[in-house]
């Protein structure tokens, strides 16, 4: 199933900050690692992560550094800040918030395989 870009624009800093949370990482890597823990729900282009990135940089929610690889290519790495932590926190409490009340309106019932509400 496709999903709508609406949606997604909404998730995609929380989704990246959560990853950075879990070690450092490029930018490939993110969006291999979305793609299968989301089974391709999230597949997102070079467009689109690395304008996140470059902003969650420059509000200092994130880091960048450059790192030699065994091909002798230098490989960009991002890692968290402690700013990006607490916005990371302040993005999962906005989300559970958001999906209660979207739960709460379709109600009980609804599936769409695997997923039931």
């Amino acid at each position: 199933m496709a999903i709508n870009k609406e949606l997604l624009k909404g998730t995609t800093t929380l989704l990246v900050l959560q990853l950075l949370k879990e070690g450092d990482k490029y930018g490939y890597e993110m969006t291999r690692e979305l793609e299968r823990r989301s089974d391709n729900v999230f597949t997102l282009k070079e467009g689109t992560l690395y304008p996140i990135l470059h902003n969650l940089e420059n509000n200092g929610m994130i880091e960048a550094y450059w790192e030699d690889t065994e091909l002798a290519r230098k490989r960009k790495y991002y890692r968290i800040t402690k700013k990006g932590l607490k916005l990371l926190d302040e993005k999962k409490l906005e989300w559970l918030a958001y999906s209660k009340g979207v739960g709460k309106i379709l109600g009980g019932g609804v599936c769409v395989e695997p997923i039931c509400i």
